[in-house]
Protein backbone atom coordinates (compact mmCIF):
# COMPACT_ATOMS: atom_id res chain seq x y z
CA UNK A 1 0.00 0.00 0.00
CA UNK A 2 1.33 3.29 -1.22
CA UNK A 3 1.29 5.96 1.95
CA UNK A 4 0.44 9.81 0.62
CA UNK A 5 1.60 12.58 2.88
CA UNK A 6 -0.30 15.57 1.64
CA UNK A 7 0.03 19.04 1.98
CA UNK A 8 -3.38 21.05 1.90
CA UNK A 9 -3.06 24.55 0.42
CA UNK A 10 -4.42 27.93 1.29
CA UNK A 11 -2.56 31.65 0.56
CA UNK A 12 0.35 29.35 -0.19
CA UNK A 13 0.28 28.04 3.68
CA UNK A 14 0.04 24.54 4.55
CA UNK A 15 -3.43 23.85 6.33
CA UNK A 16 -5.72 21.17 7.45
CA UNK A 17 -9.69 21.61 7.32
CA UNK A 18 -11.98 19.68 9.75
CA UNK A 19 -14.91 18.07 7.51
CA UNK A 20 -13.64 20.35 4.56
CA UNK A 21 -14.47 23.63 6.29
CA UNK A 22 -13.21 26.64 5.35
CA UNK A 23 -14.30 28.36 8.71
CA UNK A 24 -12.50 25.53 10.36
CA UNK A 25 -9.01 25.59 8.94
CA UNK A 26 -5.71 24.96 11.26
CA UNK A 27 -2.42 26.67 10.11
CA UNK A 28 0.60 24.48 10.19
CA UNK A 29 4.00 25.33 8.05
CA UNK A 30 3.98 29.01 5.93
CA UNK A 31 6.74 27.68 4.25
CA UNK A 32 5.49 24.45 1.81
CA UNK A 33 8.65 23.55 0.68
CA UNK A 34 10.07 22.82 4.10
CA UNK A 35 6.88 20.33 4.39
CA UNK A 36 7.97 18.66 1.08
CA UNK A 37 11.29 18.31 1.69
CA UNK A 38 10.77 16.55 5.26
CA UNK A 39 8.39 13.95 3.22
CA UNK A 40 11.15 13.86 1.01
CA UNK A 41 14.09 13.27 3.45
CA UNK A 42 11.70 10.18 4.76
CA UNK A 43 11.73 8.94 0.97
CA UNK A 44 7.99 9.14 0.08
CA UNK A 45 6.91 7.75 -3.08
CA UNK A 46 4.29 9.91 -3.39
CA UNK A 47 3.12 13.51 -1.72
CA UNK A 48 -0.46 14.46 -2.02
CA UNK A 49 -0.99 17.82 -2.77
CA UNK A 50 -4.13 20.12 -2.45
CA UNK A 51 -4.79 23.69 -4.19
CA UNK A 52 -7.87 24.40 -1.80
CA UNK A 53 -7.98 27.72 -2.71
CA UNK A 54 -8.89 26.32 -6.72
CA UNK A 55 -10.95 23.97 -5.08
CA UNK A 56 -13.29 26.45 -3.54
CA UNK A 57 -13.07 29.10 -6.67
CA UNK A 58 -13.63 26.47 -9.02
CA UNK A 59 -10.66 27.35 -11.20
CA UNK A 60 -6.97 26.99 -10.34
CA UNK A 61 -5.53 29.16 -8.14
CA UNK A 62 -2.13 27.72 -6.78
CA UNK A 63 -0.87 25.91 -9.90
CA UNK A 64 2.57 28.23 -10.36
CA UNK A 65 3.42 27.23 -6.73
CA UNK A 66 2.33 23.78 -7.50
CA UNK A 67 4.51 23.70 -10.59
CA UNK A 68 7.63 24.62 -8.34
CA UNK A 69 7.22 21.79 -5.55
CA UNK A 70 6.90 19.20 -7.95
CA UNK A 71 10.20 20.48 -9.78
CA UNK A 72 11.61 20.66 -5.73
CA UNK A 73 10.59 17.29 -5.17
CA UNK A 74 12.16 13.59 -5.33
CA UNK A 75 8.70 12.21 -4.76
CA UNK A 76 5.91 12.08 -7.47
CA UNK A 77 3.62 14.78 -6.72
CA UNK A 78 -0.55 13.84 -7.41
CA UNK A 79 -2.29 17.00 -6.89
CA UNK A 80 -5.59 18.33 -7.80
CA UNK A 81 -8.31 21.70 -6.57
CA UNK A 82 -10.32 23.46 -9.12
CA UNK A 83 -9.31 21.38 -12.13
CA UNK A 84 -11.97 21.29 -14.31
CA UNK A 85 -10.67 21.23 -17.96
CA UNK A 86 -8.62 19.58 -20.39
CA UNK A 87 -6.06 22.73 -20.57
CA UNK A 88 -5.82 22.74 -16.16
CA UNK A 89 -4.75 18.66 -16.34
CA UNK A 90 -2.27 19.40 -19.12
CA UNK A 91 -0.68 22.43 -17.34
CA UNK A 92 0.07 20.29 -14.34
CA UNK A 93 1.38 17.75 -16.38
CA UNK A 94 3.76 19.55 -18.28
CA UNK A 95 4.80 20.86 -14.99
CA UNK A 96 6.04 17.92 -13.89
CA UNK A 97 3.04 16.21 -11.96
CA UNK A 98 2.38 12.72 -11.89
CA UNK A 99 -1.28 12.81 -11.47
CA UNK A 100 -3.90 15.13 -11.37
CA UNK A 101 -6.43 14.75 -9.20
CA UNK A 102 -10.34 15.91 -10.83
CA UNK A 103 -13.00 15.80 -8.66
CA UNK A 104 -15.84 17.81 -9.29
CA UNK A 105 -16.01 17.92 -12.93
CA UNK A 106 -15.61 13.71 -12.59
CA UNK A 107 -19.33 13.68 -11.29
CA UNK A 108 -20.84 16.76 -13.52
CA UNK A 109 -18.89 15.94 -16.45
CA UNK A 110 -17.98 12.06 -16.79
CA UNK A 111 -18.37 11.94 -20.90
CA UNK A 112 -15.41 15.22 -20.98
CA UNK A 113 -13.14 13.33 -18.60
CA UNK A 114 -13.28 9.62 -19.71
CA UNK A 115 -11.83 11.67 -22.83
CA UNK A 116 -8.91 12.94 -20.65
CA UNK A 117 -9.07 9.26 -19.11
CA UNK A 118 -8.11 8.13 -22.89
CA UNK A 119 -6.06 11.04 -24.28
CA UNK A 120 -4.03 11.15 -21.09
CA UNK A 121 -3.69 8.02 -19.53
CA UNK A 122 -5.54 6.50 -16.57
CA UNK A 123 -1.92 6.17 -14.78
CA UNK A 124 -1.94 10.26 -15.25
CA UNK A 125 -5.47 10.55 -13.92
CA UNK A 126 -6.95 9.94 -10.17
CA UNK A 127 -10.64 10.51 -9.96
CA UNK A 128 -11.38 11.77 -6.91
CA UNK A 129 -14.74 11.38 -5.05
CA UNK A 130 -15.58 12.85 -1.99
CA UNK A 131 -18.90 11.77 -0.28
CA UNK A 132 -21.11 12.33 2.45
CA UNK A 133 -23.09 9.79 4.28
CA UNK A 134 -26.56 10.09 3.74
CA UNK A 135 -29.83 9.24 6.19
CA UNK A 136 -30.13 5.79 4.21
CA UNK A 137 -26.80 4.43 4.59
CA UNK A 138 -25.48 5.70 0.55
CA UNK A 139 -23.39 8.35 0.13
CA UNK A 140 -24.27 11.40 -1.52
CA UNK A 141 -21.06 13.09 -4.21
CA UNK A 142 -19.84 16.81 -2.82
CA UNK A 143 -19.17 19.18 -5.16
CA UNK A 144 -16.75 22.52 -4.99
CA UNK A 145 -14.23 21.51 -2.59
CA UNK A 146 -17.24 19.97 -0.16
CA UNK A 147 -19.05 22.94 -0.40
CA UNK A 148 -22.34 21.39 -1.72
CA UNK A 149 -23.90 17.57 -2.20
CA UNK A 150 -24.60 16.96 -5.81
CA UNK A 151 -27.48 14.39 -5.48
CA UNK A 152 -25.70 11.85 -6.70
CA UNK A 153 -24.75 8.47 -5.08
CA UNK A 154 -21.22 7.51 -5.30
CA UNK A 155 -22.26 4.32 -6.96
CA UNK A 156 -23.74 5.92 -9.60
CA UNK A 157 -20.99 7.97 -9.96
CA UNK A 158 -18.57 5.42 -10.35
CA UNK A 159 -21.14 3.67 -12.85
CA UNK A 160 -20.06 6.50 -15.39
CA UNK A 161 -16.42 4.70 -14.80
CA UNK A 162 -16.68 0.91 -16.20
CA UNK A 163 -13.95 -1.57 -15.96
CA UNK A 164 -11.19 -0.61 -17.96
CA UNK A 165 -12.15 3.14 -18.31
CA UNK A 166 -10.36 4.69 -15.32
CA UNK A 167 -7.60 3.31 -12.66
CA UNK A 168 -7.16 5.59 -9.90
CA UNK A 169 -9.80 6.64 -7.84
CA UNK A 170 -9.67 8.62 -4.54
CA UNK A 171 -12.47 8.44 -1.82
CA UNK A 172 -13.17 10.53 0.94
CA UNK A 173 -15.24 10.67 3.50
CA UNK A 174 -15.63 13.87 4.58
CA UNK A 175 -17.41 13.62 7.34
CA UNK A 176 -14.22 11.94 8.95
CA UNK A 177 -11.80 14.42 7.37
CA UNK A 178 -9.01 16.07 9.47
CA UNK A 179 -11.39 14.52 12.61
CA UNK A 180 -9.08 11.88 13.38
CA UNK A 181 -11.82 9.16 13.97
CA UNK A 182 -10.46 6.49 11.90
CA UNK A 183 -11.13 6.00 8.08
CA UNK A 184 -14.48 4.56 6.89
CA UNK A 185 -13.52 0.85 6.89
CA UNK A 186 -17.31 0.17 5.60
CA UNK A 187 -16.95 2.42 3.00
CA UNK A 188 -13.55 0.72 1.88
CA UNK A 189 -15.00 -2.50 1.87
CA UNK A 190 -17.96 -1.78 0.00
CA UNK A 191 -15.43 -0.49 -2.78
CA UNK A 192 -13.78 -3.23 -2.87
CA UNK A 193 -16.09 -5.21 -3.00
CA UNK A 194 -17.58 -3.17 -5.73
CA UNK A 195 -14.53 -2.25 -7.93
CA UNK A 196 -11.68 -4.60 -7.28
CA UNK A 197 -10.29 -3.17 -10.88
CA UNK A 198 -9.84 -0.21 -9.03
CA UNK A 199 -6.63 1.79 -7.60
CA UNK A 200 -8.43 2.96 -4.44
CA UNK A 201 -6.87 5.65 -2.49
CA UNK A 202 -8.44 6.04 1.25
CA UNK A 203 -8.92 9.31 2.95
CA UNK A 204 -10.85 10.94 5.51
CA UNK A 205 -10.14 9.89 9.66
CA UNK A 206 -6.56 7.82 9.67
CA UNK A 207 -5.39 8.61 13.18
CA UNK A 208 -2.53 5.75 13.14
CA UNK A 209 -0.32 3.43 11.90
CA UNK A 210 -2.65 0.57 13.01
CA UNK A 211 -5.66 1.77 10.34
CA UNK A 212 -3.04 1.92 7.84
CA UNK A 213 -2.12 -1.80 8.38
CA UNK A 214 -6.57 -2.33 8.72
CA UNK A 215 -6.88 -0.26 5.50
CA UNK A 216 -3.83 -2.75 3.74
CA UNK A 217 -5.65 -5.93 4.93
CA UNK A 218 -8.64 -4.86 2.69
CA UNK A 219 -6.37 -4.88 0.04
CA UNK A 220 -6.87 -0.76 -0.46
CA UNK A 221 -3.98 0.62 -2.63
CA UNK A 222 -3.11 3.93 -0.97
CA UNK A 223 -3.82 6.33 1.67
CA UNK A 224 -3.69 10.21 2.04
CA UNK A 225 -2.81 11.22 5.82
CA UNK A 226 -2.90 14.69 6.73
CA UNK A 227 -3.96 15.86 10.17
CA UNK A 228 -2.27 12.60 11.95
CA UNK A 229 1.35 13.43 10.40
CA UNK A 230 1.09 17.14 11.18
CA UNK A 231 -0.17 16.38 14.93
CA UNK A 232 2.74 13.38 15.84
CA UNK A 233 -0.08 11.06 16.04
CA UNK A 234 1.79 9.10 13.10
CA UNK A 235 5.28 8.58 12.39
CA UNK A 236 6.12 9.49 9.07
CA UNK A 237 8.66 6.19 8.52
CA UNK A 238 7.03 3.79 10.32
CA UNK A 239 3.72 4.70 8.16
CA UNK A 240 6.07 4.18 4.77
CA UNK A 241 7.55 0.53 5.99
CA UNK A 242 3.01 -0.46 5.85
CA UNK A 243 3.55 -0.49 2.33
Amino acid sequence: MILYPAIDLINGECVRLAQGRFDAVTRYDSDPFKRLALFNEEFAEWVHIVDLDGARAGSPQQHELIGRLAQASRAKIQTGGGVRSRAHVQTLLDQGVSAVVVGSAAVKDPKEVRGWLRDFGKERITLALDVLPTKDGDFDAALHGWTEGSGISLWKVLDEYPVGVAQRILVTDVSRDGMLMGPNMDLMRALRQKRPDLDIQASGGVRSVEDLYDLKALGVHGAIVGKAIYEGLIDLKAALNVG
